[in-house]
């Protein structure tokens, strides 16, 4: 049994700042790549920003510059740093990680919940 689980959404006012968390747990042989996505209200859901086993990640064009992706693989954990938020990066952000719980098993998509981020004065 896998579970991914995001921490640290909120409400923050335009221009601040919010670091989201999501950590994976229980039978975990390897994790490849996380990753963030997001979903606004009446919007498809839409990749923020992956990043490979190795530490090498990828943003999308709206994001560059603003957010930093980062991993903790000892902790099989992915960091979302946001600076410089925008009330349109309002949305649910939900973690991604792509798992192999044993050697034997292929891996597969794993998701949060997701955790809601309001940018709003």
């Amino acid at each position: 049994q896998v579970q991914v689980a995001e921490s640290g959404g909120g409400l923050v006012q335009p221009g601040g700042s919010l670091r989201l968390s999501c950590a994976a747990s229980g039978s975990i042989f390897s994790i490849n790549a996380m990753g963030w996505y997001r979903q606004a209200p009446g919007k498809q859901r839409e990749l923020v920003a992956g990043i490979s086993s190795g530490g090498i990640a990828n943003y999308a064009d709206s994001v560059k510059g603003r957010f930093t992706i980062s991993r903790d693989n000892a902790k099989n954990t992915v960091y979302l740093q946001m600076n410089s938020l925008k009330p349109e990066d309002t949305a649910v952000y939900y973690c991604n990680a792509n798992i192999r719980s044993s050697s034997w098993l292929r891996a597969i998509d794993y998701w949060g919940t997701g955790t809601l981020v309001t940018v709003s004065s």
